[in-house]
């Protein structure tokens, strides 16, 4: 699989729509962040979150986890969860001292339960489990910044509860930080600006970026939530919504390339049926937010 480049000019005859968002046209009011779609790669795995570090991107889908050359596309290494085994639905993932973290849940099994699974980067071997047991919601993703981790525990208005009860209520999904041995430290819930956009699903991935601020993504809308943590109170702060041509889900800073975003493109069933599938989509951050 090869890397094909996407020229803003390309995507303006293909699909003017866009090509608008891929350069960061600004919506009605002016967007303090804008970003340029620079790549893309095919990618079954990246049904759920993406990974990235120097040399290679992971994609992440609920029970496998393939590593492939950010260069080339080429698929370098795959892991998959055997028929049985205890790993259900993985989530966001970082890369971290040549380990990869991913965030894993029962959903949508009750009541809910999370971990943070630990792989080696390079071989993709299972090596290590971290439980939170009941506790929050379902870990959605997990990032490491500042000396600390940062993972975000959904909840749900999606009526797969007990007996067709909401799972969780999206409202009570979480913010929390950690130590880096994994005590909690602090947490906060997100700002009604972003629920109302999220429907009854809940935020999917999350990476703080070279700027300063955390950006955020609900599972299905084209567009990212820049967030900060709140001066008082435990409601994050929400600076602005940048449009991206996206489709929910994970996203992962490159922090050996700063201002470069990795995402995932799940495909539509229709795609699925005319032999197209899942893609990492790269966007370079061209301009900057202010610091947090």
């Amino acid at each position: 699989m090869m890397r094909r480049s996407l020229a803003a000019s390309l995507l303006a005859v293909a699909c003017p729509a866009l090509a608008l968002l891929a350069v960061g046209q600004p919506p009605a009011r002016a967007q303090a962040a804008s970003f340029t779609l620079v790549a893309e790669f095919a990618a079954p795995e990246a049904g759920q979150g993406v990974a990235v570090d120097r040399d290679s991107f992971y994609a992440v889908d609920s029970r496998a986890i393939a590593r492939y050359d950010k260069r080339t596309g080429t698929r370098r290494a795959r892991w998959q969860e055997e028929a049985d085994g205890p790993i259900t639905h993985l989530d966001g993932a970082v890369v971290l001292d040549g380990r990869l973290y991913a965030a894993h849940s029962n959903y949508p099994q009750w009541p809910m339960t999370s971990s943070l699974e630990i792989w080696d980067a390079a071989s993709l071997a299972h090596i290590g489990s971290r439980s939170f047991g009941i506790n929050w919601g379902s870990l959605t993703w997990a990032d490491f910044h500042d000396g600390a981790w940062w993972m975000t525990f959904a909840n749900y208005d999606q009526p797969v509860g007990p007996d067709g009860a909401p799972y969780g209520r999206t409202a009570a999904t979480q913010l929390i930080k950690f130590t880096s041995d994994f005590r909690m430290l602090e947490g906060w819930v997100l700002p009604k600006a972003v629920l109302s956009r999220l429907g009854v699903m809940s935020n999917s991935g999350g990476s703080w970026g070279p700027d300063g601020w955390l950006y955020l993504t609900g599972h299905d809308p084209a567009e990212v939530y820049r967030m900060r943590l709140p001066k008082a109170g435990s409601v994050l702060e929400l600076a602005d919504i940048v449009p991206l041509p996206i489709r929910g889900q994970g996203l992962a800073w490159d922090r050996t390339s700063p201002g470069v975003l990795y995402t995932t493109f799940r495909a539509t069933a229709e795609e699925r049926r005319a032999g197209g599938g899942n893609k990492v989509r790269v966007f370079r951050m061209t301009k900057a937010a202010p610091g947090s």
